[in-house]
């Protein structure tokens, strides 16, 4: 083609293109200017690149860039509307290895122009390239708004799972555009499942935890994210229990009785495995106790004597005998003794040699007999003078005290004090035989200022005020008891061992006693402590106390699931001689379950420390310490004074502690609001006499008969509320439903009076009648509820505080008035029964008789097994007992000595 026809053909070219398009700018005259090269006239264009899909960031605008070859123009189209010449960016530039013309056009596209059809259809551009063969178009690209938005559609919720078990933990991320990625964090550490295959995400972003591990405990969050934004779920927590595992059982312990019936124990722990992060515990019981029969020791016993043999040469003759009647068995004992003796002798084998060395050898014989003669004559002159004279030690524990005094026994007259034994209404005719005590009872060494003779009932009244000498000797001497009885507490309170005793004298009582022992009482407590004949040795005088602590000023430690069962009650003082057990009675709060509770009971030492000095269930006769647990009451024998408690572990859920639910109120109300108190403590009656007495001088009122509740080892904790009152006349002021006492306050019994108040609120001062209910019960247990039902301002109700505290026991009893058998029918019958008997009418069958064979082997550790069961039946039955209940049993065991109950007070 000429260069002439190929001008006139751009030209008719451009013409049309001028036609195509609403405006012709400079630049498109300026392409007619640049024709193609003729080799490549023929060519269509193709693109380079084309224009892509793209996101507007908030409101940040985005390019569009289009480049093809060869081209001698590119125009844009945005949603079928071209886009103006101006708003082209036009870059031309040839490709050095083609030499081929390249055009790049490139164009802004904001967000208001996107937002002008935004809703109706997709925002999109395309770019068309002419070359003087044709037109080329491009992809479209579609321009968005990118957005996230805040809430997730679906969060993950936390799960509680067993070991091992899958895990789907579900997340459905927040609409936006472009679509959200998710990945998941615990603990706020991405999660990856190429590292641990045990996570897996499924395609729709859930997580699923193939096998949960201990490890996998933790917080786990959803978190989604684009180009605008990262947004996080709520975390979801998941926590990976283990439930308890029994493990295998451990062998039985060895018999507890060393002779006869026993029980002996197994043991096993919740360790196979431990229970974690809130498993259930193993069920079942961690303690198996069965019954066995221990065969009792053999001790050995001699056999008769040999003949002698003939005499030696040595002047020696020789017998000998074995330990086999019967032999040792069992852990019996060896025989005593020798096993061979020997015996100077003179015969015809043994040479008669007297001469100067045998004269000497009878001349020094015979001086030796008279100067132990003589020696054995001064001896027994000086003890009969001393046995004559008026001079006498006091044996009393007042180097223990430093100088108690006697207190609690009230005068019969100016200057004597004598003890005053409680009416028997039951027992008035029976008998009445006083022992002789027309002798002193006790021995004194040193100087006797005063002496008193002893009437038929033992007096305390001329008794000694022992105050600490210089010398650290003791006189006994007439004296009157101080007025204030806090001065005793506080003497006793200087001492090092003594300052953590209470100086409430109301809590305290003491006393002096001798042998014939005595019983101190401390009232409406069921605290007392029975000091039994012969457990003081004779000649000696001990003053003793006993008090009750105060759980808020002295704590024993507690561990795991142990909890205090009883009051701390202290008796004393420690180190005192005593020749036979005391008895020390305390209630216990415990539900009386043997199979339910490791119960111990604990004794302070001297440092101040706790120590386990019994286990129930394990005694050993030989141990200083035995206990009887009751219904309600524990009984300790103890031949140590001390400071003593009684704490429980429990060995199941099933193990309750008894509390006592007392509700009191105001008296009188002259306001609008009244307020109800109901207090939760343990089922003693030292918790509930300090109630009262605190109640009492708040001006409460009793205002129901108080309930027992079980709480049992159940980790609940004790809910309380009040329903039906009448809302148009009261409300309460109580902002929840209900009001609850944690279980753990509960549980550890160191605190003595929890209670919980509802203040109430009349509508009017007019209204004074007040109905409704109070509900107390422990989550999944058992409950109480009390009736409200009386008239605020005028209420006549029998019930009072006052009648729960009717104990008026004597603080002090000492001699035969401590005592329902007479000292001298105490004896008889001790006499009559400790021998044992061929068809079993002995002690053993008094303690059958009496319900007390369980304790056959602790009563047989004693040297007289019928005076510790005559000791325990005084502790039980000091108020109840019945002498004729006691001959009557008598009689059935077969001994006269029973009838004697029957004397009448004539025939003494």
């Amino acid at each position: 083609m000429s260069p002439h026809l190929r001008a006139a053909a751009m030209l008719a070219w451009g013409c049309v293109l001028a036609t195509g398009f609403i405006r012709v700018g400079a630049e498109h005259a300026a392409t007619v200017t640049h024709p193609l090269p003729v080799a490549f006239s023929d060519l269509l264009p193709h693109f380079l690149v084309e224009p892509d899909d793209v996101y507007i960031v908030k409101n940040k605008p985005v390019t569009l860039t289009c480049r093809s070859t060869p081209a001698t123009q590119i125009y844009f189209k945005c949603n079928g509307e071209w886009v103006h010449q101006d708003d082209h960016l036009i870059e031309r530039t040839v490709d050095p290895a083609t030499g081929l013309p390249i055009m790049q056009v490139k164009i802004d596209i904001s967000r208001q122009q996107v937002e002008k059809i935004f809703g109706l259809e997709d925002y999109w551009c395309q770019c068309v390239a002419w070359s003087t063969t044709g037109t080329q178009k491009s992809q479209k690209a579609y321009v968005r708004i990118a957005y996230l938005r805040k809430n997730f559609e679906e969060e993950p919720l936390g799960k509680e799972v067993a070991l091992d078990q899958e895990v789907l933990l579900r997340c459905h991320p927040p609409e936006g555009v472009p679509t959200a990625e998710v990945e998941w964090m615990r603990n706020e550490e991405v999660l990856d499942p190429k590292t641990d295959p045990n996570f897996f995400i499924t395609a729709d972003h859930n997580l699923i935890i193939k096998q949960a591990r201990l490890a996998d405990t933790g917080n786990y969050t959803c978190v989604a994210k684009n180009i605008v934004a990262r947004r996080k779920s709520s975390s979801a927590a998941v926590i990976v229990f283990v439930n308890g595992g029994w493990s295998t059982w451990a062998t039985w312990s060895a018999c507890s009785a060393v002779c006869g019936r026993g029980w002996q124990k197994r043991s096993r722990s919740c360790t196979n495995p431990t229970p974690l992060n809130g498993g259930t515990s193993c069920e079942g019981q961690s303690v198996q106790k069965s019954a066995c029969t221990a065969t009792c020791p053999v001790d050995g016993g001699w056999s008769e004597w040999s003949k002698w043999s003939a005499c030696g040469a040595d002047c020696t003759m020789w017998r000998s005998r074995e330990c086999t009647q019967p032999t040792p068995g069992t852990g019996g004992k060896d025989c005593q003794g020798v096993d061979l003796q020997s015996l100077n002798c003179t015969s015809e084998q043994c040479p008669q040699t007297s001469g100067v060395e045998d004269v000497a050898l009878y001349v020094g014989m015979v001086a030796v007999a008279l100067c132990l003669t003589l020696l054995l004559i001064v001896v027994v002159l000086v003890y009969r003078r001393k046995k004559e004279g008026l001079d006498a030690d006091v044996a009393d524990s007042s180097i223990l005290t430093t100088g108690f005094q006697p207190m609690g026994i009230k005068p019969t007259k100016p200057g004597v004090w004598a003890a005053r034994r409680p009416a028997r209404s039951k027992n008035s005719h029976l008998l009445t035989i006083q022992p002789d005590l027309t002798t002193t009872t006790t021995s004194y060494q040193g100087t006797l200022r005063s002496r008193h003779d002893v009437a038929s009932k033992f007096s305390m009244g001329n008794g000694p005020l022992l105050e600490p000498l210089p010398n650290s000797s003791h006189t006994l001497h007439n004296g009157k008891l101080p007025a204030d009885p806090n001065d005793f507490m506080n003497r006793l309170a200087t001492q090092t061992y003594f300052k953590t005793l209470p100086r409430d004298s109301a809590n305290t009582s003491y006393g002096t006693f001798n042998f014939l022992g005595g019983r101190l009482t401390l009232s409406n407590t069921g605290i007392s402590l029975l000091i039994p004949p012969e457990a003081i040795p004779r000649g000696k005088i001990y003053e003793i106390y006993l008090t009750v602590q105060s759980k808020e000023d002295l704590r024993l430690p507690l561990a795991g699931c142990q909890t205090l069962l009883s009051p701390i009650v202290s008796c004393g003082p420690p180190g005192v001689m005593l020749t036979r057990p005391v008895i020390l009675s305390m209630d216990h709060c415990s539900d009386a379950v043997p199979e339910n509770w490791a119960i111990q009971l604990k004794k302070q030492s001297y440092e101040g420390t706790w120590e386990d000095v019994l286990q129930m269930g394990e005694e050993c006769a030989s141990d200083p310490y035995y206990c009887q647990l009751e219904a309600e009451t524990c009984r300790v024998f103890t031949e140590q004074l001390g400071r003593f408690g009684l704490v429980g572990e429990s060995l199941s859920m099933a193990a309750a502690k008894r509390l006592k639910l007392v509700v009191f109120a105001p008296t009188y109300c002259t306001t609008l609001e009244y307020s109800i108190r109901v207090y939760c403590m343990d089922d003693t009656q030292d918790v509930l006499k300090e109630v009262m007495q605190m109640e009492k001088q708040l001006g409460g009122r009793l205002i129901d008969e108080p309930r027992v509740l079980l709480f049992k080892d159940s980790y609940h904790n004790l809910r309380l509320s009040i329903h039906d009152l009448p809302q148009a006349l009261w409300r309460s002021k109580l902002l929840a439903g209900y009001q609850e006492i944690p279980f753990y306050h509960i549980w550890s019994g160191s605190q003595r009076s929890l209670h919980c108040t509802f203040t109430l609120e009349r509508l009017s001062l007019s209204t004074c009648e007040l109905t409704g209910q109070l509900c107390v019960w422990q989550l999944e247990g058992e409950g109480q509820s009390f009736s409200l039902d009386f008239n605020i301002a005028k209420d006549n109700r029998p019930l009072d505080s006052e009648f729960l505290l009717m104990d008026s026991s004597t603080p002090a009893l000492a001699g035969p008035s401590a005592f329902q058998i007479p000292y001298l029918v105490r004896q008889k019958i001790c006499s009559s029964l400790d021998t044992p008997c061929p068809n079993g009418a002995d002690w053993r069958l008094l303690a059958q008789r009496l319900k007390l064979e369980r304790h056959l082997s602790f009563f047989a550790s004693r040297a007289s097994p019928t005076s510790v069961i005559l000791d325990l039946w005084e502790a039980q039955h000091f108020h109840s007992g019945n002498l004729n209940q006691l001959a009557a049993v008598m009689a059935e065991i077969g001994k006269q000595e029973a009838m004697i109950f029957l004397v009448s007070d004539g025939e003494c």
